[in-house]
């Protein structure tokens, strides 16, 4: 599977179906995710507290690290994926 670790090297698209078969042989890499996630303006950010059971929290901090991502970043991640899939 080929890593893209550029934003350039995403091309145009010309419908879904391309940009399915494209994304079905490539992976962003997880440090142009990250790279790209703390680039976001933290002014429009609302400061939060989570409680985590400290079992579950060692589990997303290790995913976290093999996907080079910031562990909160990946939270906001899955949180925004999630709230996309609920609209």
């Amino acid at each position: 599977m080929k890593k893209i670790t550029n934003w350039a090297d995403v091309p145009p698209f010309d419908s879904e179906e391309t940009e399915a078969r494209f994304w079905m042989d490539v992976q962003i890499d997880g440090r142009l995710m990250n790279a790209s996630l703390l680039k976001a303006d933290a002014r429009d950010s609302t400061t939060i507290t989570l409680r985590f059971d400290p079992r579950m929290l060692a589990r997303i901090k290790r995913i976290a690290r093999s996907r080079y991502l910031n562990y909160q970043s990946m939270i906001k991640q899955w949180l925004a994926e999630r709230l996309e899939q609920e609209l």
